[in-house]
């Protein structure tokens, strides 16, 4: 949390300025918020969580994280806080960049649907997404949980604040949340006029516009409704089709209806719809490895026996030659009812709401420019419906939260892969028999029978249709209770029942190129070499279970501005099914013991220190963690092109810990700087039966799966940093007077492992990026200013990928290289 600070302004002595400017130098924009200088803490619950002032760029930080108003620095919880003026200043417009705010939080994707959002290096299984269980990190917008983190991958729309809430939050919020919670809040309908617009242009093409108007229909209704639009030309030249491929082409509305009869009561209606039109998503080529494979049925042989070569070797020259359809269309809506009522000493809340997700995709699954995979597409469709109910009752020494949630989800999806004229050649065997086929050589050598690779027919026009459902349920009750034993110690226990009901289907059918349906039974070669690639499949899995979890906080507040507090909780990660298909038996029937994943069972330790000094001009805090998590579920696979996409397994044990600190300071009206940072040790505890990286795996003798106990989490880097600085000067320009201010943003993140298994060809190196803004901006709300983000144009990836069939075959997504730009923001 950065400091609070007055509005009254003050000198200081020459080496307060020589700390600043040193500080400048070392910093960027965190997860952290400035406030006022010692206002009165019942006068900042007062404070509405959406108003303009609050955030790092001045006003009291109040946040809802406990389901209630209060100031930051009082919430006994590791969390960090971002302003919407934060968020527009940085080009933080979604999730994904928000990581480079919160050292804490990890963010990947390699299309919408595979999106997966971390906390401490836990949250989601890393790799394929598998809609049969749920988020660790759950992602709430005005109260409403988001099921399905392809919404992260939007435009924030009108967002006056969000909070990262880290370690488990099961007690307070609706959705079990065993990592953490994203808390966003939009701003609000008022009963006073007023509006904003803001538009960007940049390099790439870019260019993005939003607008707000909130104002009064009656003395008692009062309406707002938000735009949003984002384009942007792709990173990715694909030479194959001629096109920019990883754009940006995004555009969303939110409207809201408050209707406020009394003081007692407020009723809001809203409703929002995105939809995403992206030409992506590409991946490039980084290098290859070996792997146990035979050395002909390794990546370069198998290029060179079809005279492939690869547009670049260079990742940052940003070429592909993907020759699939790509496409990564995205829509996304809702409409919510929320209901405040004071009732007696506490208010009752009531939050209704549906939210739909449409996903229509289209991937290149080889990674390479030779038709092997000429279709995959999943697309699917879901719906939730979620009620929520809580009771929040405040007096002079005790407090509390109780509250009932319900929630139904149903997922749709129809799936097609489908091999291509060069798939045999790649993806099977020329024989072992050595009279006719050298095992250097990668030709198809003599004619022979049991040369199926030298006959595209025998893959060509394989198709395999997946058809599978789900429906989740879920219900749980919560509350959380603060008893003030004395004005400086505080004890805070919380519970949670819940139970989860899961239901799936799966089905797989596979056809030959004539359209004759391939099965189990008939034991020629052909026949055989695609069931290999594509086994049929059937099974219709189920889970349910009850757990309880509980927690226990208890805080000191040692002075007025230092607070203590240490939390265990334990609590549990639902368990689920596997929705993309399992492992045949020796029988070729599926293996429904795997057909189901057990509920996590988590052990969380966390003490915190939060303390304001310096006259509230500077903020520190500091927490050390441990989370210890038996039955994690993982993501593994075979490696193959399409017998599996990857399904879940429970490893042992798993362990993540760590140290984090926030640091801000503001000695004046005139400058502000903070340095946010996460040291994270996450390992597998034990995992003995884990896939085994592409170094281990291939070959006749390669293990089935490898033991990677004491292995580094995937995802999560050991360092992460965030760091930032602003100085300012009044001044005036065409006749307004306001300030010309230059700010400096920065991030850090150390190296860290992109497969589920630790490989040495896919660990990411560290990389730092700096973004620069300098501008004028009054205090009516005008802002005009240029800025550079990347501004030192550094290479580094977003993700590493491991191709499919063990060829060695390293793919990537590079990050974005040098923007720039020019933003203008008015309110009225």
């Amino acid at each position: 949390m950065t400091a609070r600070y007055s509005s009254v302004r003050r000198t200081f002595p020459a080496s307060y300025w020589t700390l600043a400017l040193a500080l400048l130098f070392a910093a960027e924009p965190a997860a952290a918020q400035e406030a006022g200088d010692a206002p009165r803490p019942d006068a900042a619950l007062d404070a509405a969580p959406n108003a303009q002032g609050s955030g790092s760029y001045g006003g009291d930080i109040v946040v809802t994280a406990r389901r209630r108003a209060e100031t930051a620095q009082d919430v006994p919880i590791a969390i960090s806080v971002v302003g919407g003026d934060q968020i527009d200043n940085t080009g933080s417009f979604n999730v994904g960049r928000l990581q480079q705010l919160a050292p804490t939080l990890q963010f990947y994707s390699s299309n919408p649907r595979n999106t997966a959002v971390n906390i401490r290096g836990i949250g989601a299984p890393f790799g394929l997404t598998n809609d049969g269980i749920e988020q660790g990190v759950g992602i709430y917008v005005d109260d409403v949980y988001y099921s399905r983190v392809a919404s992260a991958t939007f435009d924030f729309l009108d967002v006056a604040q969000i909070e990262v809430l880290r370690g488990p939050q099961g007690t307070l919020y609706g959705k079990n949340t065993t990592a953490g919670a994203i808390n966003i809040t939009t701003n609000q309908p008022t009963f006073d006029f007023e509006g904003k617009a803001e538009i960007s242009i940049g390099n790439l093409n870019f260019k993005q516009a939003k607008a707000a108007i909130s104002g009064p229909l009656t003395d008692h209704l009062a309406a707002r409704i938000a735009l949003s639009s984002t384009s942007r030309r792709g990173t990715i030249y694909n030479v194959t089709t001629d096109r920019w491929v990883q754009s940006q082409d995004n555009i969303g509305i939110r409207g809201q209806l408050l209707w406020q009869p009394n003081d007692d009561l407020s009723v809001t209606l809203s409703g929002d719809w995105s939809k995403q039109d992206a030409v992506c998503c590409a991946s490039v080529f980084v290098r290859t490895g070996a792997t146990q494979r035979p050395l002909n049925r390794q990546y370069a042989a198998l290029a060179a026996a079809q005279g492939y070569t690869v547009p670049s070797t260079n990742p940052y020259d940003r070429l592909t030659d993907l020759d699939a359809s790509l496409n990564a269309g995205n829509e996304i809506g809702g409409v919510a009812l929320r209901v405040k009522w004071d009732v007696g000493p506490g208010t009752l809340t009531s939050v209704t709401a549906w939210r739909y997700w449409d996903w229509q995709p289209e991937n290149d699954r080889d990674f390479t420019g030779l038709p092997i995979v000429t279709k995959s597409q999943n697309p699917s469709q879901q719906n939730q419906y979620t009620q929520e109910l809580r009771y929040n009752y405040t007096g002079d020494r005790f407090d509390f939260v109780l509250g009932g949630f319900y929630y139904y989800q149903r997922i749709d999806t129809q799936g097609t892969e489908q091999h291509g004229p060069a798939s045999s050649r790649w993806t099977l065997n020329p024989g072992s028999d050595s009279t006719l086929f050298d095992p250097l050589v990668t030709g198809c050598g003599p004619s022979a029978s049991n040369q199926l690779a030298c006959t595209p027919s025998v893959l060509d026009g394989l198709t395999a249709i997946n058809t599978q459902f789900l429906k989740n349920t879920s219900a749980a009750l919560f509350g959380k209770a603060s008893w003030k034993i004395s004005d400086q110690f505080t004890i805070q226990p919380g519970v949670r029942l819940n139970y989860d009901k899961k239901e799936g289907f799966y089905q797989r059918r596979v056809f030959a190129g004539d359209g004759t349906p391939v099965v189990f039974g008939p034991t020629d070669a052909v026949t055989l070499a695609r069931l290999g690639v594509f086994a049929p499949q059937e099974y219709a899995p189920e889970f349910s279970d009850w757990n309880f979890s509980y927690d226990l906080t208890a805080t000191y507040k040692a002075t007025r501005d230092l607070l203590l507090y240490a939390t265990y909780a334990k609590t549990f990660k639902s368990g689920g099914i596997n929705q993309n298909g399992v492992p045949n038996d020796a029988n070729n029937n599926p293996l429904l013991g795997a057909a189901t994943v057990k509920p996590e069972s988590v052990n969380h330790y966390e003490v915190g220190i939060k303390t304001e000094f310096w006259d509230r001009r500077a903020t520190f805090n500091l927490t050390a963690f441990r989370t210890d998590i038996k039955n994690f579920q993982a993501n593994v696979n075979n490696g193959q092109f399409g017998v599996l996409r990857g399904y879940l397994a429970n490893a042992g044990k798993v362990r993540t810990q760590g140290v984090e600190g926030d640091f801000s300071i503001r000695p004046s009206e005139r400058f502000r700087a903070y340095v946010n940072g996460a040291y994270t040790d996450a390992k597998y505890v034990k995992f003995v039966d884990a896939p085994c990286a592409p170094e281990q795996s291939g070959g006749t003798n390669s293990p089935p799966n490898c033991d990677v106990s004491g292995q580094w989490l995937p995802g999560v880097s050991k360092w992460a940093f965030s760091f930032g600085a602003e100085v300012n000067a009044e001044s005036k320009l065409f006749d307004q007077d306001g300030q010309f201010y230059f700010g400096y943003d920065g991030s850090y993140r150390s190296d860290w492992s992109s497969n589920p298994t630790p490989s040495a060809y896919t660990w990411v190196k560290g990389y730092s990026l700096s973004n620069f803004r300098a501008g004028f901006r009054t205090e009516s709300g005008f802002d005009l200013f240029a800025w550079v983000r990347n501004a030192f144009d550094r290479n580094y990836i977003d993700q590493l990928s491991v191709g499919p069939g063990n060829t060695g075959l390293i793919t990537g997504l590079p990050g974005d290289p040098r923007t720039w730009g020019g933003t203008i923001k008015a309110r009225f």
